[in-house]
Parts: C-alpha cells; structure tokens; sequence
C-alpha cells in the first residue's frame, strides 16, 4: 500500500511505499531508493523486510521532480533517463524527506520504536548522510557514491553505521574506497564490509547487475545488524 507524509518544508506531501509485517512490527526499515525511481525492485526490498517482521517504508525521493518515477536499470533508454533525474536531484531536500519519513514511521510504530534506513545507490550515499543529519537508529549502504566527499561528516555519526562496498565497483574507484577505508575503519560506530571483484548494483532485486552470492551474504550482514540495532 501507500500513504501519504507531510513534507518537512511546507511544499506538498509526497507518497512512499508501505510493507506492513503480520502482527506487531519489531521496529521500521526506511528503504531509500536507487536513482530509478520506488521500481518494483525497491518494493520487493520492502516486501521482504516486511516477511522478517518490520514495518518497511520507501519514499518517493523524486516526488519534486516528477512523482511516480519507476525506471528498469536493464533498458538503456531508462537507465540515461535515471541519470538525468539524478543530476536534477536536490539531495538535501530528499535527506528532509528520508527524516520526514522516519518521523512517519516513529509515529506508525507509537513513537517509542526503533527506525533505521537502508539505501541503495544514490540511496547509498543518501544512508551515509541520512546517519549524519537524521536521528536514524541503525542506517546501512550499499555502494554508495561519492562518500569520500562526505567524510568530513563523520564526527556526526552517533548510531551504528554499516556500509557494503563494491570492489569493481565503475562509480566507485578503488583510490574513492581506499579514502573511505582510512577515514572511516578507525570510526567506532561504522563497519565497512568490502566485496572484491563485484561492480555497483550487485545486491538488486533483479535484473543483469545481481550478483546472488555477494547479495545473499551482504543482505544476511545487513539482515543481522538490524536485528542486532533495531530489536
């Protein structure tokens, strides 16, 4: 389902995806997206939060540029498309969203439960800022981009901080990790897991970027830290 959430700045509301678990949810999971948009790839993430118990929320990050953007990684055309809304993208207002969306959550939950996010990506990137500028309680990326840029936010990191890097990733170059690694290895809320030989993409849900192995075993490390930081 869908719900609608107040936009922190007063400029409308913006949709996010809904996955409700049966029974009283152990805690909510904000799923941020990919630049393709809240796909079906991104709501099957939230569907199988939902399968362990979490209530999973995805919001709609491209809501001011044009709502409703659903974008397949595998169709060329799609894919240049994805990038031009990326490069349009304001990603300090999609961080007020993400927070809004973690308030939406708290609030679903009775504002005693815990929340974390989860993003993928650009979503990536935007979970490393989401850890430093939001109150999220526990906050994972998968091949984020341009993280080392992001570095000097670090000091503002004060809940557990887990980050899945691509090896072979082509949007993350080996001297970007190597930056990422001495800035962050020593930090004592942040665990960086590094995957060599696989590219960007490699945990989708589907298509051609899926890599099973290195997606199993970093959605299990992700799937454990939750369940560890979030109850």
């Amino acid at each position: 389902m869908t719900v609608r959430i107040d936009a922190s700045d007063g400029s409308g509301r913006f949709l996010a995806y809904v996955a409700e678990p049966e029974g009283i949810p152990r805690a909510a999971i904000v799923v941020i997206q990919e630049i393709f948009g809240v796909n079906p790839g991104i709501r099957q993430k939230c569907d199988d939060w939902a399968a362990m118990g979490y209530l999973a929320l995805a919001p709609d990050l491209f809501w001011r540029l044009q709502p409703g953007i659903e974008l397949d990684p595998d169709i060329p055309e799609q894919f240049q498309q994805a990038l031009g809304w990326m490069n349009k993208f304001d990603q300090t207002k999609g961080i007020e969203d993400i927070e809004s969306t973690i308030k939406a959550a708290r609030a679903k939950l009775g504002g005693s439960g815990k929340v974390g996010a989860v993003g993928y990506c650009l979503g990536g990137r935007l979970a490393f800022m989401t850890a430093t500028r939001t109150d999220s309680d526990a906050t994972v990326g998968y091949y984020g981009v341009n993280i080392d840029n992001l570095l000097g936010e670090k000091h503002a990191i004060a809940n557990p901080v887990l980050l899945h890097i691509a090896g072979a990733d082509h949007f993350v170059t080996p001297d970007i990790q190597a930056r990422m690694h001495e800035g962050l290895d020593d930090h004592p809320k942040v665990t960086l897991f590094d995957y060599p030989g696989e590219d960007h993409g490699f945990a989708a849900e589907m298509g051609k970027r899926r890599s099973d192995a290195a997606a199993q075993l970093a959605d299990e490390r992700t799937a454990a830290f939750f369940a560890e930081h979030l109850g």
